[in-house]
């Protein structure tokens, strides 16, 4: 699986939980998280019980307060680890429409810029074939994070965006 360390201060103080796997409800453990140790794996962790609300994606690093994972604050409630992260495929396959409509684009690679790159404004609907990525809802990696694993995503609200804009992407390639 890997090995995330959570610690309620910033810099790696006070009281701290370690974890190996999957947690859906992480209050009992800690009041607020301003630091973070990712020793191993890749993880996504949300603002919200049962993994809902805001996500952010952690690989393999220390980040000693919650800007360095762009957090909107210090409130972290569940955490899974990354599944497809693994290999040395990646691929999606992004549409202007939902289910699977309108204008298409392949990817294998990272794209700091969907409107620069291809002239997209918007995508509505995703196919994941191989490894594991990461949306953003602006360019230049910044922005609301999504994560996206294998499989299909046939509206934008299935990998957790409010609205289908798409500013950028990337592979998740550490863990």
């Amino acid at each position: 699986m890997g090995k995330i360390t959570f610690y309620e201060e910033k810099k790696f103080q006070g009281r701290c939980y370690n974890l190996s796997s999957d947690c859906g409800d992480l209050h009992t453990y800690f009041n607020r998280c301003n630091s973070i140790r990712v020793e191993s794996g890749a993880w996504v962790v949300f603002e919200k019980p049962s993994f809902k609300g805001f996500q952010y994606v952690l690989t393999p690093g220390e980040y000693a307060d919650s800007q360095q994972w762009m957090a909107l604050s210090d409130s972290l409630k569940s955490c899974r680890a990354v599944k497809h992260a693994y290999g040395s495929a990646w691929k999606l396959r992004l549409y202007e429409r939902p289910d699977f409509g309108g204008q298409m684009l392949e990817c294998c690679d990272d794209c700091p810029s969907v409107y620069d790159a291809y002239r997209m404004r918007e995508a509505y609907s995703c196919v994941v074939t191989d490894g594991a990525w990461v949306f953003y809802d602006l360019p230049n990696y910044r922005g609301h994070q999504y994560l996206l694993e294998r499989g299909e995503y046939r509206q934008h609200g299935a990998w957790g965006a409010s609205s289908p804009g798409v500013g950028s992407f990337r592979r998740i390639t550490e863990f």
